[in-house]
């Protein structure tokens, strides 16, 4: 069994446009939201070797490392069992991250992949023992 977690910060305004003397109109910069914090939330986990599908909560926290990545820590819950897992994510894109998960109860590494949307994040874990994916919210 693994799990995904991850926390993060809020999100500033959207990006507003205003007048500077000698260049018109000028968008400045939407911040990005971070993952920093604690997060938790709920979806469901996908067993590789018997196909069975289980709903899990999970309790996920993100620390900046760098300007870019951040470490992950987290707790999952399913019927059958809890775990902890630990990531390392780097920013791919505009509020899109990808890295590397591992889970040392069950010894599970594979590729997590998060989305933030504000206060929100969908996380997508896969594996070759198979796959979660989760909302969280702070």
């Amino acid at each position: 069994m693994f799990g995904l977690a991850g926390p993060g910060a809020g999100q500033t305004d959207p990006a507003k446009e205003k007048t500077e003397p000698g260049k018109g109109v000028v968008k400045e910069a939407k911040a990005e939201p971070s993952l920093e914090g604690s997060w938790s939330g709920g979806g469901e986990v996908a067993f590789a070797a018997t196909g069975s599908r289980e709903r899990a909560r999970c309790r996920a926290h993100y620390n900046r490392r760098t300007k870019d990545s951040y470490a992950m820590q987290a707790t999952c819950a399913t019927a059958s069992g809890k775990a902890a897992q630990t990531a390392t994510v780097h920013r791919v894109g505009e509020n899109r991250y990808r890295g590397t998960f591992h889970n040392p109860d069950y010894d599970i590494t594979g590729t997590i992949f998060v989305v933030v949307n504000g206060n929100s994040q969908s996380v997508r874990l896969t594996s070759s023992s198979g796959s979660a994916m989760f909302r969280l919210s702070r």
